[in-house]
């Protein structure tokens, strides 16, 4: 299943993407490099080969889950710029006025 060009076109329309036609070329030779490795692997014989899910061991480093006392709302509100009635007051990122 050769990959064309013109696939790879579409397919990077698709992605909003935009190829020179060398650039094209180029990805359908190696997209098509890659299907055929994938039909190739799809080829080997795993019948006694058994399941691997992993090949590192796996341990648990994370911490227990302890709840903690966090830091006074008055302590942070000392490190922002702007606050209201408690809360940490930003620029807004959406005007209302501009909903249609």
């Amino acid at each position: 299943m050769a990959i064309t060009a013109e696939e790879v076109k579409h397919v990077a329309k698709l992605a909003k993407l935009e190829f020179t036609d060398d650039e094209l070329q180029m990805f359908a030779g190696q997209m098509d490099d890659i299907i055929k490795m994938v039909q190739q692997l799809g080829e080997v014989d795993t019948t006694d080969v058994p399941v691997t899910s992993t090949v590192a061991e796996a341990r648990n480093v994370l911490r227990d889950d302890v709840a903690e006392k966090g830091t006074d709302r008055e302590t942070l509100m000392k490190n922002v710029p702007q606050s209201d009635r408690g809360f940490v007051k930003v620029p807004a990122i959406i005007d209302e006025s501009e909903a249609q």
